[in-house]
């Protein structure tokens, strides 16, 4: 296995940018932990900079490759410009690569191994898929599909080493405050008027952070003047803090203050797993309301260890904040249960920790092709 991980020594990673932060923040991170702890020298082509700078603050909008945190940033150019492929190439989300670079690919004298990187599902399916082979119809190429996942059939999530053993020394060290603070990160919601409602009207003072977005954007609406980076407003039991947009590096620790996280999309959530705080992940909408298909099997699976009030208290207040609810009625079970979940949370957490972490996997996945 050494030996053939060290055949393994370039990688290109591809990425369209579809929703924002998710799908960049999945490969930047990706990208970012092959670099460091595993020695790989790996480019990022990436179609959106400026998304990907929100993450990375000290890239450059100039021209031309950056290197950063070991790791060389590309512009995907349109029309592309050839270059010889790594030994591994990683298309993450079916995102398809340049015709002509996977002609490219087909030419050296050992073809790259392929990697198509899917989303994260708690479905059934997944397990089934994760591994399988896909031949090219014309070249001597293959595409091996690697799905990220909960259970030890899949990839596994990406964590890097010792970010547990930080949480948990950070967790030592909290101090708790009177206020249930939530951290809410998420998509534009009709019905989060009435949920703020509930929570300026109700007998637990909570304490809501919120970086830039559509979601904060209503709730300066809703309070009749706009939330600006730094500023805080008060109504009723419900104070709002407005955050800036930090790096993603940074990310974690907003998340480590809270005691529960409305999160959305892949990268987000499962920081909020790593956390071991509850969490409500709002999935990427979609037209045909896949998601919520998604959203069910991760219920299924993730509620499977908690006590049947606290399970349906989760689920109703999943559901909702995936627009198949009301989070306003769905709030006051939650807080009835908050004591289970906060218990469940750590409990989940550590039975990921188990599957290993994606990164580590996936080299090793890629080192059995070359055998």
């Amino acid at each position: 296995m050494d030996l053939a991980r060290a055949t393994l020594k370039n990688w290109d990673i591809f990425c369209r940018v579809l929703d924002n932060y998710g799908d960049i923040g999945v490969c930047w991170r990706l990208a970012s932990q092959l670099a460091a702890e595993h020695g790989a020298g790996v480019r990022l082509w990436v179609d959106d900079l400026a998304s990907c700078r929100m993450l990375v603050p000290e890239l450059s909008m100039a021209p031309g490759p950056q290197q950063l945190h070991g790791v060389e940033l590309r512009a995907w150019p349109e029309p592309w410009q050839p270059v010889e492929p790594g030994d591994v190439v990683v298309e993450s989300f079916a995102c398809e690569l340049p015709t002509a670079f996977v002609a490219a690919m087909a030419r050296r004298a050992r073809p790259p191994v392929w990697i198509n990187l899917e989303y994260l599902s708690a479905e059934s399916w997944v397990e089934g898929a994760h591994g399988l082979p896909s031949p090219h119809p014309a070249l001597p190429l293959r595409k091996h599909f690697f799905f990220p996942g909960f259970t030890p059939s899949t990839g596994g999530l990406l964590r890097e080493r010792g970010l547990l053993e930080a949480r948990r020394r950070w967790d030592a060290s909290r101090v708790g405050g009177a206020a249930l603070t939530i951290f809410l990160f998420s998509y534009g919601h009709p019905a989060l008027p009435a949920l703020l409602e509930a929570w300026a009207g109700g007998p637990v003072p909570l304490r809501v952070r919120m970086p830039p977005g559509t979601a904060r954007d209503q709730v300066g609406a809703w309070l009749g003047d706009p939330l600006r980076d730094g500023t805080e407003a008060t109504r009723g039991a419900l104070r709002v803090e407005a955050l800036p947009f930090v790096a993603q590096e940074d990310f974690d620790a907003l998340l480590w203050e809270a005691d529960l996280l409305l999160v959305r999309g892949e990268d987000s959530a499962v920081r909020a797993m790593w956390a071991g705080r509850p969490f409500v992940w709002q999935l990427y909408p979609q037209a045909d309301d896949a998601r919520l298909h998604k959203m069910e099997a991760f219920l299924a699976r993730h509620g499977a260890g908690l006590p049947p009030p606290a399970r349906e208290a989760e689920a109703e207040l999943f559901r909702a904040w995936n627009f198949a609810g009301d989070p306003a009625a769905a709030w006051p079970r939650w807080l009835a249960s908050r004591t289970e979940l906060a218990a469940h949370a750590e409990r989940w957490c550590d039975e990921l920790e188990n599957l290993g972490n994606l990164a580590e996997n996936l080299v090793n996945f890629c080192a059995e092709r070359v055998k």
